[in-house]
């Protein structure tokens, strides 16, 4: 079984050079974490290029083996570095884990 990973997020900030700014730091760090977290089977990170108002800003869209693997990759030092700067400038989250 394979557990889709899907999380949202919409950065506090209104100004558009910062989100842009913000997005941009938010991709790369969570798209340089496979090389470093063996748990992830596939990883994919979209900055939002429509509706800003409405729309949240980034999405993470990660598969892992199962339960386990995901509770591994959150607790790795390189998940906690990345987990804390998206922390640090979003105003809400939202995620979905499912199977595939």
């Amino acid at each position: 079984m394979t557990i889709r990973h899907v999380v949202s997020w919409k950065l506090a900030t209104t100004d558009p050079a910062a989100r842009a700014e913000q997005a941009a730091t938010i991709k790369r760090g969570l798209e340089g974490l496979p090389a470093t977290i063996p748990e992830i089977l596939a990883l994919e990170v979209g900055i939002n290029v429509l509706n800003p108002e409405a729309n949240f800003d980034v999405v993470l869209i990660s598969d892992f083996e199962d339960q386990d693997a995901i509770a591994r990759y959150v607790a790795h030092p390189d998940h906690e570095k990345a987990a804390a700067y998206i922390k640090s400038v979003v105003g809400g989250r939202s995620a979905v884990d499912f199977e595939v």
